[in-house]
């Protein structure tokens, strides 16, 4: 019979002594230390609890069970000699009188040990997830999760705003991800999509007069795995306003999230709000970057004018980028490994020069650079003792590729990372539209359902000119914290006039836009409020909060890279029955 714990495992104090409790929990650890003596560690979700073994029967019992199998203990509280003031209750152990086996674990070798779960290959941990999570350590995020979680609802509330649920089966949209389908049993041939984000319901909610809408949201992209990024699915803090403005919707954010970072956050100091303003093409000049680690003091300053004409090839019509340091004293070696690792990451090479004691360039490309001291020298402000890497290329190129010097910079050199902090900006002034990469055409950089900063007048006059369209900017921000994007949104474009002409600018037309948003476009035209929104990245928000490296340290149940998950088997097959019954046929190349 199961009698219920009067105590967890984390609360026995030494003003217990004396008392009889009973505690529940898992087998942690056995020490044997004689024939009829052993220390046994009692762990429950709030701690663990000594418990010694002193007589021949318990010994009996505890010989019989395998580590990690929940037992009962039943026995007297009392001072412990040899006190452990690292645990909670290390002042006392218990004495028990009777051990119940109440979930036997069936094994005596365990895929890894429970402690030490984080040293394991990440595919056994998410195999063994349930083991993992017995870890106190991984334990500890998903808590701080759920109270994160739980401090941005009550916050959210405090603003007025409602939280409200929005549908998980829905219509294909293209919102820049690929859609996971879902067949449709009683409509042959037609699919459901997982929302990517709730982003056409919630401006819905606008138009139907809701004023101040949040939902923690499960969002669902077939995108690949980054350390940042799990696949499948993620939840972020989706929220929306009525009859608001951009400094509406940034003030709020900041009234939510700034305390959160204070209160759980792993660093103590966290950025002053407000958070200061970025224009997008200020953060690629200066930092290479639409998401800027401002924890580095390095810049990244153009020097084509400067370099123009030295008689360096990839210099020659290119724009050319430098990020310089002073007082460097680091050798050959790594340099070489600097270079390598900018390459590795961006498919784009780096060269460099050093300042000698004389003012002189001197290693890496110094030989083409010798007209163009002076000059180099004064812009950048160099002196004995200076480094210098470079990038070169189309000028986006050669902005990421600093940004990528910039950061391997800042990080590896001493004296130029600020890291324990939460340094967050606002960038914002986001380009309405860009060249695709792959297409050469012209489409959105965003989000297409933003409203263009000077709006219709702004594509009217741009219209059909492509170097004009592309200097539009949008009405579109997004929050960074410690070179991570953490959360995205817009002004949105509400009028279904301006939005027809976005769109043709893209080639699509009236029709389409009808075709492809049905329920928005005609919302649109029964009167809408002018609304704004974003949505912070729950996930993210909290792998920074912990210092993570990896997002899925933070997530429950977390797929692989590979988006795969080991524990459950998904994804898996499926019996023949269940296509028929959905109308698929399978056509897979062997």
């Amino acid at each position: 019979m199961f009698q219920s714990r009067t105590h967890n495992c984390g609360e026995l104090r030494l003003s217990d002594a004396g008392k009889q409790v009973t505690l529940t929990g898992w087998l942690e650890n056995v020490r044997e230390v004689g024939a009829n003596f052993a220390f046994l560690v009692l762990r429950d979700f709030y701690g663990t609890t000594q418990v010694v073994v002193e007589t021949e029967d318990m010994m009996k019992v505890i010989k019989s069970i395998n580590k990690e199998s929940t037992i009962s203990v039943t026995g007297t509280v009392r001072e412990r000699a040899s006190k452990n003031p690292k645990l909670p209750t290390g002042d006392i152990e218990v004495a028990p009188t009777e051990i119940t086996v109440l979930g036997k674990c069936h094994h005596n070798q365990l895929p890894f040990e429970i402690n030490k779960s984080r040293e394991a290959d990440e595919n056994t941990r998410l195999k063994y997830r349930y083991l993992d999570l017995r870890n106190p350590a991984v334990k500890n995020n998903i808590i701080l999760r759920c109270n994160v979680v739980a401090a941005i609802r009550q916050a959210m509330t405090e603003h007025g705003f409602l939280e409200i649920t929005t549908p998980i089966l829905t219509s294909s949209s293209p919102e820049g991800a690929r859609d996971y389908l879902v067949p449709a049993r009683n409509h042959p041939g037609k699919f459901y999509a997982l929302p990517q984000a709730p982003q056409q319901f919630k401006q819905l909610l606008m138009t139907s007069g809701f004023d101040r809408y949040f939902q923690i949201a499960p969002c669902f992209r077939d995108e690949d795995a980054r350390a940042d990024r799990t696949p499948g699915e993620f939840y972020q803090l989706d929220m929306e306003m009525a009859f608001a403005s951009q400094d509406d919707v940034l003030t709020t954010l900041e009234e939510v999230l700034r305390p959160v970072f204070q209160k759980f956050g792993k660093y103590e100091r966290v950025s002053e709000a407000p958070f200061r303003h970025i224009p997008f093409n200020e953060a690629m000049e200066r930092y290479g970057s639409d998401k800027p680690d401002l924890r580095i003091d390095l810049e990244i300053q153009d020097i084509t004018k400067e370099v123009q004409g030295c008689g360096f090839g990839p210099f020659e019509n290119a724009t050319v980028k430098a990020v310089a340091v002073d007082n460097f004293d680091q050798g050959r070696k790594w340099i070489d490994k600097l270079l390598a690792d900018v390459e590795m990451t961006t498919g784009n090479k780096a060269c460099w020069v050093k300042v000698d004691e004389n003012g002189s360039f001197t290693g890496g490309v110094s030989k083409f650079l010798a007209d163009c001291k002076d000059a180099m020298t004064a812009k950048l402000n160099l002196k004995p003792g200076s480094f210098v890497c470079m990038a070169a290329g189309k000028k986006s190129a050669a902005q990421k590729t600093a940004g990528v010097i910039r950061k391997l910079m800042g990080t590896r050199i001493p004296g130029h990372f600020d890291e324990n902090q939460y340094a967050l900006c606002w960038i914002v002034d986001f380009p309405m539209y860009e060249l695709g990469e792959e297409s050469g055409q012209l489409e959105f950089c965003h989000n297409p359902f933003s409203m263009p900063q000077g709006g219709v007048k702004a594509l009217e006059d741009a219209q059909g000119d492509v170097e004009k369209l592309l200097q539009i900017n949008a009405n579109q921000y997004d929050l960074v914290c410690n070179g991570y994007e953490t959360a995205s949104g817009a002004v949105r474009n509400h009028d279904p006039e301006i939005m027809v002409k976005a769109f043709q600018q893209v080639g699509l037309g009236e029709e389409d836009v009808k075709a492809k948003f049905p329920a928005m476009y005609n919302a649109f035209t029964y009167g809408a409020p002018p609304h704004a929104g974003a949505a912070p990245g729950i996930d993210r928000i909290v792998m920074l909060l912990t210092g993570e490296e990896s997002i899925r340290e933070v997530i429950t149940f977390p797929m692989n890279k590979n988006a795969q998950d080991l524990m459950m088997g998904a994804p898996g097959c499926v019996e023949q029955k269940q296509l028929d019954d959905v109308h698929i046929k399978i056509n897979v190349e062997e």
